[in-house]
């Protein structure tokens, strides 16, 4: 087994922080995408994960003890006996967690099904509603019809005002002004309906960017991905996208992202045990009324980090759980909007709806700023 001190390159009393640092570092060489092979990068994720979480680093630390220290023989009986094979011997800390737990790391939950009838917002939208493109470069049409209005009352009127010719060189000058100011409105929608249908053109009709892992592994971020398809694309500007990097990294930190409009949820799918999950005012993990520890998460700093990046957009945090073993996941409504903890059912209701406000919205330059995240797809 390797240490997984050894492993990261640091000190067994190193800080979360180095941890942090010297697992990046490794990592763009040890990653499959830069060469690395799949089986040594997830043994380096394990070391981060297991040492950056204070619990399982302390969990760590008492085995990696009995491991390193040699059993003491207080007989020639027990000296001239074969040793025994320790229970933790070949197996991972992730491992003797999920027997602790009663975790099944087999077991595979049910596609979420969900009738449309009871999500508050299905109904609501209008599905062949326009798509409207932001930045607006174009006038629109009720700026349009001002200076076309301008010149129809002007035309109506030349009767009476050819009583004199002053008056008549006044209204040719009027009639002037209004033609040459409906025809820079009519050029400048033009141009920005040829903007938009460049936008189409470069990225069809896509709506849906990356994908989830498909490894046994990645059996929940599988299930978001089925997920989002099935009903957040009844919203008409919604892009979804899977594998995300942090700003700055080139590494799939985010599961899955979805946007509309000026707003950004970002989303954690676990596989976790069933029961009752909360979050607190400080962002920690409750199951059934105590503290969990049966596994981590990076949400909360992915959401900072794309705050710090897109300080104008609206940002969300979901944390999308599924069980990992027979049973139900139940959840309060989300108080915390960096990694709220959700069931299926519950994210439709609260993420849908929130997105469902501004349904039919396509911001262009902040879905290529999203997409260029988007690990293996270029923008």
């Amino acid at each position: 087994m390797v240490d997984h001190y050894e492993l990261l390159g640091v000190r067994r009393g190193a800080s979360a922080s180095d941890i942090k640092t010297a697992y990046r570092q490794l990592a763009k060489t040890m990653h499959p995408d830069a060469g690395g092979s799949a089986g040594a990068f997830r043994l380096l994720t394990e070391a981060y994960e297991t040492l950056y979480d204070p619990a399982l680093r302390a969990e760590y630390d008492r085995t990696s003890f009995r491991r390193t220290t040699p059993p003491k023989v207080h007989s020639s009986t027990e000296a001239s006996s074969p040793l025994r094979r320790p229970a933790w011997v070949g197996r991972n800390n992730r491992t003797r967690r999920r027997e602790h737990l009663g975790d099944d790391p087999d077991y595979v939950p049910s596609t979420p099904r969900i009738d449309p009838r009871g999500i508050p917002w299905w109904d609501t939208l209008d599905v062949r509603r326009a798509v409207r493109y932001l930045p607006s470069t174009g006038l629109g049409h009720a700026p349009l019809l001002v200076p076309l209005s301008c010149l129809l009352v002007l035309m109506a009127l030349a009767p009476v005002l050819f009583a004199a010719p002053i008056t008549l060189l006044v209204w040719l000058l009027l009639v002037s002004g209004a033609v040459t100011m409906t025809i820079r409105a009519v050029r400048r929608q033009v141009t920005a309906n040829q903007v938009d249908e460049e936008f189409v053109a470069e990225y069809g009709v896509d709506r849906v960017f990356g994908s989830p892992g498909k490894e046994q592994e990645d059996i929940g971020g599988q299930l978001t991905a089925e997920l989002l398809d099935r009903y957040l694309t009844r919203l008409p500007g919604v892009r979804i996208f899977h594998g995300l990097a942090w700003p700055g990294s080139v590494f799939a930190d985010v599961d899955h992202a979805v946007l509309c409009g000026r707003r950004l949820v970002l989303i954690e799918s676990k596989k976790w045990l069933p029961g009752h999950y909360t979050a607190d005012e400080d962002g920690e993990l409750w199951r059934n009324g105590h503290p969990f520890r049966g596994g981590s998460i990076r949400l909360p700093e992915a959401v900072a980090a794309y705050r710090t990046m897109l300080p104008d957009v609206e940002i969300r945090g979901a944390l999308l759980l599924y069980p990992s073993r027979l049973g139900r996941i139940t959840t309060d409504e989300p108080e915390d909007d960096t990694a709220a903890p959700m069931n299926p059912e519950g994210f439709l209701d609260e993420i849908g709806g929130w997105l469902a406000e501004d349904a039919a919205t396509v911001d262009r330059e902040l879905f290529r700023t999203v997409l260029a995240q988007v690990v293996g797809v270029t923008s």
